[in-house]
């Protein structure tokens, strides 16, 4: 069996690398949206569900089973502790489904793992490149102000503040993919997409 080679995609919030992770995905590579998927088993993991109960309280779920989002969010994003408890929850059961993933993607030449907090959570060590996308900070305000309307400019500065600063991510990643808005993004991923082709078809190469 060939070795899948495993590529991380992270990037501040707002930084675009959603955008980045849909032309990969466009060019046939199969993505794993660490951030959606988490979403997705706070409401359908019962192990996860009832950790989430007992930290935080039975108001953080709707009637209806959804997840209380504004109430949670209020909750944990202006405490870094509660914060941390929260993400030591919900990691290591992303962690669980990431691998469930990868199991049906075996034959693929290489895979993507889309996560905002791949630094902070530590699971970039578990991948064999890292690209990070980047883009000015108050380009990125303005990004996640228009797309998430909810928000305030307060509520994204408390966010950005949560996670690793672009210069500490960009010190540790492998490529870069400079979101700017004048820079163009397609290149530079056709340009990764060829790198991550050759050094996955060179890994077989040498089974």
């Amino acid at each position: 069996m060939k070795r899948l080679l495993q590529i991380g995609i992270t990037g501040g919030i707002g930084s675009g690398k959603s955008l980045v992770s849909k032309i990969f995905h466009s060019l046939g590579i199969a993505v794993y949206d660490s951030d959606s998927r988490a979403k997705s088993l706070m409401t359908t993991d019962g192990i996860l569900v009832s950790h989430i109960k007992k930290e935080f309280g039975l108001l953080s779920y709707h009637e209806d089973g959804g997840l209380n989002r504004n109430y949670l969010a209020e909750t944990v994003f202006n405490d870094p502790e509660k914060l941390n408890v929260l993400n030591k929850l919900v990691h290591p059961r992303v962690g669980e489904d990431y691998k469930h993933w990868l199991s049906e993607h075996e034959e693929d030449f290489y895979v993507l793992k889309e996560a905002a907090l791949l630094f902070e959570a530590g699971s970039y060590e578990h991948l064999d490149r890292i690209i990070v996308v980047t883009a000015p900070a108050e380009l990125r305000i303005k990004r996640v102000l228009e797309r998430d309307t909810h928000r305030t400019d307060a509520d994204v500065k408390a966010i950005i503040n949560n996670q690793w600063s672009e210069e500490e991510k960009v010190s540790r990643a492998d490529h870069v993919v400079l979101n700017d808005e004048t820079t163009l993004v397609i290149p530079q991923v056709l340009a990764l997409h060829s790198n991550f082709m050759l050094l996955a078809v060179d890994d077989t190469r040498h089974l």
